[in-house]
């Protein structure tokens, strides 16, 4: 069933006992989390599925509102009948699915369960936090954007590449008229191909990279022709409406007063250095950039979850075979592993909720029969890493940076005092930087700002990934975080009393972060 935030007496009703725990809570309704939570509950568990959104989906099956009434919202994306599916079978399940829940902590009981607290309503601010207990828990939070600042980054009429196609998808919006899409990736391809076919003039596709490395790794190519195909879409959209693509440039200033009026577009070599005198100027007046996903590991990093550096310099959770991360009980899927698209998430997804109920169940033997997944999953996350590398941010980008320019935004931390914390401080990391200039100590927790940080403080050499280490993975009231000292109140929680203390790996950030 589908139970709203702000009807929290509805869970109560489902049959369970309000004190019993599920077997399994899964966070994030998107690829994944729907195709783990649907396996799980099809083989007989009980599961709750939490997701901020009031409507399943995740980020890229974000869809319109009933109320906007769009007559095919399908057409907005790729492979909408797997979506389809999904939810059809959801509805069919059993599943709890808990909308409006924005989960800020987990946490592993003493006697092995796992408790999830979460704060309810659309924008999390309902008087009705709830903890939820489970036997086993997969998070499948995704990732977001990871944005590389340039000088006029911060003008209205910017935004993310994702959220550009964010605001088609579930507003039947545009940011502009004549949309310039950059940055690096194969989501620029189809934030390009949706834009211009809802209408928007695309006056260039930039990217940084280029497509050459694709062809040094055949074996993921040949085995992963439905990537191939979905190129191929794109590609024809943007030849029937006539768009651009420039390789190995990216979008070095922004130009405009009150609003974006036109960017400068520059070569790039192949170290991302922008080459000299091969600046142009494009009019427009919106810019979708983005180079690339970070997942969003923060709720597995906070209990111990181990991390692998990922082609592209970001950091994914190490998973065993069938999806299981270092600490046991806690499975992961999707892009929380490295970003790699809904096709493998949904099979990651399948992958855990199967191999959870085999471990709940007792019965170690129904894992054979996951052996097609895991060579399907292992097939698409080859092709995952060819991808990642092949769109890695090169080293000389941040020569695009003048030292005006801000960096941090929460906190408008330029890149001239950044690098003088570098130079004259002796900063070598993200983490000193932060503490000399405040750069990642604003609202959004570094998540804009800690690639640009982490690689002006690396000053040359390969910068360290952002740790994603937070103690809370959205903002929390002080109110409820009081409230946890005393028993909850038994209205707005599914459960009793627990201990109120998250569990953190290592030194934390003072500031409450927000989900991307």
């Amino acid at each position: 069933m589908t139970t709203s935030a702000s009807e929290p007496e509805d869970v109560a009703d489902t049959g369970r006992p309000s004190d019993a725990p599920y077997d399994l809570v899964v966070v994030g309704a998107g690829s994944a989390g729907l195709a783990g939570a649907v396996a799980a509950a099809e083989l007989g568990l009980s599961v709750a599925l939490l997701d901020s959104s009031t409507q399943s989906g995740g980020q890229f099956y974000r869809h319109p509102a009933p109320a906007l009434g769009a007559k095919r919202p399908e057409a907005l994306h790729h492979d909408w009948s797997a979506f389809a599916d999904l939810r059809r079978r959801l509805h069919a399940s059993g599943v709890d699915h808990l909308t409006g829940h924005h989960v800020w902590s987990v946490v592993k009981e003493t006697d092995g369960t796992w408790t999830a607290h979460a704060l309810t309503g659309p924008d999390g601010s309902a008087d009705a936090p709830v903890r939820i207990r489970a036997r086993a828990l997969l998070l499948a939070t995704g990732a977001y954007e990871r944005q590389l600042p340039f000088p006029g980054w911060t003008l209205p009429g910017v935004v993310g590449a994702g959220g550009a196609q964010a605001m088609l998808k579930s507003g039947l919006v545009l940011p502009g008229r004549n949309i310039v899409v950059a940055g690096s990736g194969p989501l620029l391809l189809a934030v390009a191909s949706s834009l211009a076919t809802a209408g928007a003039r695309v006056p260039a596709v930039v990217e940084a990279a280029g497509y050459l490395r694709y062809g040094r790794t055949p074996r993921a190519l040949v085995t992963n022709p439905r990537k191939a195909v979905e190129a191929l879409v794109h590609t024809a959209a943007l030849v029937r409406h006539r768009v651009p693509v420039r390789l190995r440039s990216a979008v070095t200033e922004v130009h405009g007063t009150d609003r974006v009026e036109a960017v400068t577009v520059s070569r790039l070599d192949r170290e991302w250095r922008p080459v000299r005198g091969t600046g142009r100027r494009i009019a427009c007046d919106a810019l979708a950039v983005g180079h690339g996903l970070v997942p969003q590991i923060e709720l597995a990093v906070a209990v111990g979850c181990t991390t692998r550096a990922l082609p592209d310099g970001t950091l994914g959770l190490a998973l065993d075979d069938l999806q299981e991360s270092s600490v046991p009980g806690l499975w992961a899927a999707g892009e929380t592993g490295g970003v790699g698209g809904a096709e493998l998430a949904r099979t990651e997804g399948e992958l855990a909720g199967r191999a959870i109920a085999a471990r709940l169940l007792g019965r170690p033997g129904a894992v054979g029969a996951t052996a097609g997944l895991r060579r399907r999953r292992d097939r698409m996350r080859a092709f995952a890493d060819v991808m990642s590398a092949a769109h890695a941010p090169g080293p000389g980008w941040t020569g695009w940076l003048s030292d005006d320019t801000d960096v941090c935004r929460c906190e408008e931390v330029p890149a001239g005092r950044v690098r003088e914390a570098v130079a004259e401080c002796g900063a070598r990391d993200a983490r000193t930087v932060k503490l000399l200039t405040r750069a990642g100590m604003g609202w959004c927790q570094g998540r804009m700002c800690g690639t640009a940080v982490a690689c002006l403080a690396a000053a040359g050499t390969t910068p360290e990934p952002p740790a994603e280490r937070r103690p809370f993975a959205v903002p929390v009231p002080l109110s409820t975080l009081a409230a946890l000292d005393g028993p909850p109140d038994p209205t707005t929680a599914l459960d009793g009393p627990q201990d109120p203390t998250p569990a953190v790996d290592g030194p934390q950030d003072p500031v409450p972060s927000y989900p991307s």
